[in-house]
């Protein structure tokens, strides 16, 4: 009786001691490298990424001649860690020197990982990621005034696919960061008052398209899950559920016009104007023109309303523009105006969304643009089919 006592009080102690080695060794590989360890276990374990001091092996002095990338790294997405081997080739076999792989972390999703490599030398910084990523890479980019490349891992990608670079071959991604022709596009940012007495003076950075109403409504009742298994579908069904919300009063001033006071679903502030599944919203919006495009939807009348504003938003994407009937026998419309600065005042707060992130609700939106702030690193190819676009509208605009 007392042996098997004893017997297993030491094979207890035992048990005890090699699972807490095994939690210390697991702990350490994923503070090295969290894509070693699952995503389940990282959070189980309270796994975090070294320190920056540690990442010193990987910045080396700028020589002049050859560019220092750094990785900013979501470590949730599929995907994160064979892109990290075939980066590593990649810059190898350029004789680059060997490139900075920083994680993001939930405290941190981006922007100070972004500033951290500049601090150590980075002239290059790449969004490893969704489009939450890009935009917190993209912020700290515009303000150094150095190039960002994008690698894109996540359900919307929205800033990849208007700049035409490629959503899953790896190898064109890497190309494109490493050897790719610098290109500048305009930033939008926004400004939020929560209520009259709260006044949020950061600066939200957009590079797609922000808005206020049914589209935040949208963003913010997309389902993770959802998003994981149907990619941008979810947002489709999300949209779905708040169709028979109430319109909003909104009045919306732009430049120095007139403000006009409205009923309506959603404000969209569009800097480009391309979504998943081809569709094209405000299909004349323009990423280095300068400007902002902004667009008001509305649809009444039920599935009605809904159905035509489909209809119209499908023609646009195809490349058909909107018939000339007038507003009052419409069940549904979409005005476009375009300007610098736009104010958006609503009677309730509204929920407000910059690029597919949710920013919380707001009574009063602000936007401008900052044009060619940021430089975006794109392939050859996709640089001069901008520039042969934007020569056919110019064509078009002087036809007209």
């Amino acid at each position: 009786m007392v042996v098997g006592i004893v017997l297993g009080s030491v094979a207890l102690g035992l048990s005890i001691i090699a699972l807490s080695l095994v939690i210390m060794l697991v702990r350490r590989s994923g503070s090295r490298d969290p894509m070693m360890v699952p995503a389940f276990l990282r959070k189980t374990l309270n796994i975090r990424p070294l320190e920056d001091e540690l990442y010193d092996e990987y910045a080396t002095p700028r020589d002049g001649s050859t560019d220092v990338v750094a990785f900013i790294v979501n470590p949730s997405k599929e995907g994160a860690m064979a892109l990290r081997e075939k980066a590593l080739r990649a810059c190898s076999i350029r004789y680059m020197p060997q490139p900075m792989w920083i994680y993001t972390t939930p405290e941190d999703p981006g922007a100070g990982a972004a500033r951290r490599a500049l601090d150590k030398g980075a002239d290059v910084l790449v969004a490893v990621g969704g489009d939450g990523t890009v935009r917190e890479v993209a912020a700290v980019a515009a303000e150094a005034k150095v190039s960002m490349g994008i690698i894109p891992l996540g359900t919307g990608n929205i800033l990849a696919r208007n700049l035409d670079l490629p959503l899953t071959d790896t190898s064109t991604q890497l190309r494109a960061v490493l050897e790719g022709d610098d290109r500048k596009i305009d930033v939008g940012w926004l400004e939020l008052d929560r209520d009259p007495q709260d006044h949020d003076y950061t600066p939200h950075i957009f590079l797609v398209i922000a808005g206020a109403g049914l589209d935040a409504e949208m963003v913010a009742g997309a389902d993770a899950n959802a998003k994981r298994r149907l990619g941008w579908v979810a947002y489709f069904f999300a949209a779905v559920r708040h169709m028979g919300a109430k319109r909003m009063q909104a009045t919306v001033a732009v430049d120095d016009d007139a403000p006009v006071d409205s009923l309506m679903r959603t404000v969209l502030f569009a800097n480009c104007g391309r979504l998943p599944g081809g569709f094209q919203l405000v299909p004349e919006a323009s990423m280095d023109d300068g400007t902002l495009d902004v667009a008001t939807i509305d649809a009444r009348g039920g599935v009605v309303g809904w159905t035509e504003l489909f209809g119209t938003v499908v023609a646009q994407g195809a490349g058909f523009k909107q018939p000339d009937i007038p507003k009052n026998w419409r069940a549904s419309r979409i005005d476009h105006v375009r300007g610098h600065s736009i104010e958006l005042r609503m009677g309730h707060p509204q929920k407000v969304q910059a690029d597919g992130d949710p920013l919380g609700k707001a009574s009063v939106v602000r936007g401008w643009v900052d044009p060619g702030a940021l430089t975006v690193r794109v392939l050859p190819a996709a640089k001069d089919k901008a520039k042969d676009k934007d020569k056919a509208e110019s064509l078009t605009s002087t036809a007209a």
